[in-house]
């Protein structure tokens, strides 16, 4: 037990540092971040909006008693991260060698792993 609270742990920390080291570029109208968003038709506010709720999820990463919570959102917004990568962007995108794609593949697996050891408390949730 305690060496899966050691494992949530270290994976939320992963989760949100990457989740939150992309909210500068995002928050500040970085030209990359700009440009990922244009191609996608949703600058400037679907930059602003997800900047938000990966805010929002980084937090709920952090926090133990809503780490469930967070890895669910967690795995829906970088769900769709990598569904644009693969289908409109690319798995490199500006030349980037694949840095984004693979810091939302690492954001994906923390956040399932941490889904899957806390399934009965995410479940409890649904049958409320």
């Amino acid at each position: 037990m305690k060496n899966q609270k050691i494992v949530i742990r270290v994976l939320s920390i992963i989760a949100a540092v990457i989740l939150l080291q992309t909210l500068f570029f995002k928050f500040t109208a970085h030209p990359d971040s700009v440009l990922l968003f244009s191609t996608l038709g949703v600058e400037p506010w679907g930059r602003i909006g997800l900047g938000i709720v990966e805010l929002i999820t980084a937090i709920l990463l952090l926090y133990p008693r809503t780490t469930a919570i967070g890895s669910v959102l967690g795995l829906g917004i970088i769900s769709g991260a990598i569904f644009s990568h693969i289908f409109i962007l690319g798995i490199v995108f500006n030349n980037d060698g694949g840095a984004l794609f693979m810091l939302a593949m690492g954001v994906f697996i923390s956040c399932l792993i941490i889904a899957i050891m806390k399934k009965e408390e995410i479940l409890s949730y649904i049958k409320k």
